[in-house]
């Protein structure tokens, strides 16, 4: 009898050792016998398979409840919304100075041609805190002393579906959770009858670079984020079929469990079919919850006005904003919101998002005016709630725009320096943290740069997490939200 044994026995029998810790990380929480021996799970959440959404307690007391995520698809020219330079205004129509762009690569914005102002623009400083905006936004403007400039934020990349991922990911490459999926992995749910993690969109299609960017990644899928469509039916096929019976339904689902329990019992590590138990589970309860959660009839008029409803450009994102506030209020931990614009309202050419690389005039003119009452209208229904004291609102771009446009009419792709905002729980009201240089291009102080795994640590900070022990057991690597980065930006905190 030989004592040979082939390369699939070695592999085989190889999994049973090392290869068994990394399988235990699949399911948080569970331990995995192989082999006669028992692996503990090493990530720092621990998670119940039977009820992976249970809701769960936070590494330190955190003043933020809820996050509604407001993502301005396309990336935004924010030297015309809240950056305001002089100089720029002065330089118009110049040529670039080199010392402006000493330490980048422009040439992945297809030349650099002349300097460019709009100088149409009106700018103001509004509240105490005498933050500037210009008279695109002047219904934000009203609430300035409720909002954090981060006027230092940088990124990677400058191309919009990879920045998209890194803003919502942390990552340039698909494969990673969001920063919703870790949430939702870190502190479960505070509603068992609704998602913990939804995201709502603004348009007639699915947002650019798609549900890869609310995945959960190597999590478990339990925690991905859930898509909510325009509609009084938000979820499609949710709805219990009219010629069936509650208690037919109810006797399907139960059968369903069964038979998905015998392969569960022998599949731990599925966390696919896991997640399929549970979405039947959460879709049978939803089907109630849900409709109601996104059904405006009972909201007044007056607070309908203050979102923007009945007005042709303003109605449909003022509509998902609204619905997002309705969702906090019930519990859901993380709102993602996508800006676009429908085509049924008459968006048309470069008008169905922010990417303005020619016409920023026309195209700024109509999509401020998209979001800035709907936004101010939020901000100021939460604080009226008395929400704004547990909800954080996050005003984010992939990436902002340069101080030249290579069509003289548009702006091109800035990943070195703009500006992002936040309003809410746990953050300085009022407050404008660093800055870019004289034209608006690169940060003035590098020290001061906060990337989008600075964002995500100083997020997750407010919510009581710590970026370091949210910690995932992947492939037998511990995985964290924001990679091997990431410093939280204490200056921003309350």
């Amino acid at each position: 009898m030989s004592n040979q044994f082939s390369r699939r026995d070695f592999l085989r029998k190889s999994g049973y050792g090392l290869g068994a810790a990394a399988l235990a990380g699949f399911v948080p929480g569970l331990s995995s016998s192989l082999g006669g021996l028992s692996y503990a799970n090493a990530a720092d959440i621990a998670i119940d398979p039977a009820n992976p959404l249970a809701p769960r307690a936070t590494h330190f007391p955190g003043k933020v409840k809820s996050i509604i995520w407001l993502h301005m698809n396309g990336a935004p020219s924010t030297l015309d919304l809240f950056d305001y330079k002089p100089e720029l205004i002065k330089l118009s129509g110049t040529g670039v100075p080199e010392s402006f762009t000493k330490g980048i690569k422009t040439s992945t914005q297809g030349g650099v041609s002349q300097l460019v102002a709009f100088n149409s623009r009106v700018w103001k400083q509004y509240g105490e805190s005498g933050a500037w905006f210009s008279d695109l936004v002047p219904h934000l403007a009203e609430h300035a002393d409720k909002i954090t400039f981060i006027k230092s934020s940088v990124t990677v990349g400058a191309t919009h579906d990879i920045s998209i991922l890194k803003l919502n990911t942390g990552g340039v490459t698909p494969g990673r959770p969001s920063l919703g999926a870790w949430i939702t992995y870190a502190l479960g749910s505070a509603n068992p009858d609704l998602p913990p993690y939804v995201v709502l969109y603004n348009g007639d299609r699915e947002p650019s670079g798609g549900s890869v960017n609310w995945s959960s990644g190597f999590l478990p899928a339990v925690f991905q984020g859930t898509a909510f469509l325009p509609g009084e039916s938000p979820i499609l096929f949710l709805d219990r079929p009219p010629q069936r019976t509650a208690l037919q339904h109810r006797a399907s689902l139960d059968l369903l469990n069964k038979l998905n329990s015998f392969n569960t019992s022998s599949r731990p590590a599925d966390t696919e079919l896991l997640a399929r138990q549970q979405s039947y589970e959460l879709a049978y309860r939803m089907q109630s919850a849900a409709p109601e959660a996104v059904n405006l009839d009972k909201e007044t008029e007056a607070t309908k006005k203050l979102y923007g409803l009945g007005d042709d450009i303003t109605d449909s994102y003022g509509t998902i904003l609204l619905r997002a506030r309705r969702l906090v209020e019930r519990g859901v931990r993380f709102v993602q919101v996508v800006s676009g614009f429908p085509e049924k309202a008459g968006a048309e050419g470069n008008r169905r998002s922010w990417d303005a690389h020619e016409d920023l005039d026309g195209n700024h003119g109509l999509m401020a005016k998209m979001v800035d009452k709907p936004i101010a209208g939020l901000l100021a229904d939460l604080k009226s709630r008395g929400l704004l004291d547990s909800t954080l609102v996050v005003w984010a771009s992939e990436f902002g725009r340069t101080s030249w446009g290579e069509s003289g009419t548009g702006r091109d792709h800035n990943p070195w320096g703009y500006t992002q905002w936040v309003a809410g729980a746990g953050f300085k009201p009022g407050f404008s943290y660093g800055e870019t240089d004289a034209i608006g291009l690169q940060v003035a102080d590098k020290e001061k740069a906060v990337d989008t795994y600075d964002l995500h640590a100083t997020i997750l900070q407010a919510m009581g997490l710590d970026h370091l022990k949210t910690t995932f057991l992947n492939n037998g690597r511990s995985e964290r939200p924001t990679v091997t980065f990431g410093k939280v930006i204490t200056d921003l905190l309350a």
